[in-house]
C-alpha cells in the first residue's frame, strides 16, 4: 500500500504530484528545490544559499515521514551549472554523513531557474 507524505514545513508540490511516498519501508521523496515554504518564494542569491534551503527542505520530507539524513540510501542531485559541484558539495556533505550513493548531474534548466534540486530514497526501517 502507497502512502503519501505531505508537510507544510516544506514547499507544496507545484505539479500534479506528492512530497513523498511510502512503500512498505522505503520513502522515494521528489526533489526539492530552494523554496522558503513559509513564504512560497525563491531564496538564496548563489548556489551555497540555495543548496542550504533545499537540505532544510529535504529534512522536513525525512522528519514527516519517520527518519532523518542517516537513513537515506540515495540521492540525485541536479545542477544548473557543473561549475557549482564543489560549493555544492560543501553543503552537501554536512547533511548527508553517511555518504549515501549518489548520483549529480548537470541538466538544461530546473524549475523556476533554481541552481540545485535534490531528490532521495531512504530506509524506514
Amino acid at each position: 500500500m502507497l502512502k503519501k507524505v505531505a508537510t507544510d514545513k516544506a514547499p507544496a508540490a507545484i505539479g500534479p504530484y506528492s512530497q513523498g511516498i511510502i512503500v512498505d519501508k522505503m520513502l522515494f521523496a521528489s526533489g526539492q528545490i530552494p523554496i522558503d515554504p513559509a513564504s512560497g518564494e525563491i531564496t538564496g542569491e548563489n548556489i551555497t544559499q540555495q543548496a542550504e534551503q533545499v537540505m532544510k527542505n529535504v529534512g522536513e520530507i525525512l522528519k514527516a515521514a519517520g527518519t532523518n539524513y542517516e537513513n537515506v540510501v540515495k540521492t540525485t542531485c541536479f545542477l544548473a551549472e557543473m561549475a557549482d559541484f564543489a560549493a555544492f558539495n560543501a553543503v552537501y556533505e554536512k547533511y548527508f554523513t553517511e555518504k549515501p550513493a549518489r548520483s549529480c548531474v548537470a541538466v538544461k534548466q530546473l524549475p523556476k531557474d533554481v541552481l540545485c534540486e535534490v531528490e532521495v530514497i531512504a530506509y524506514l526501517g
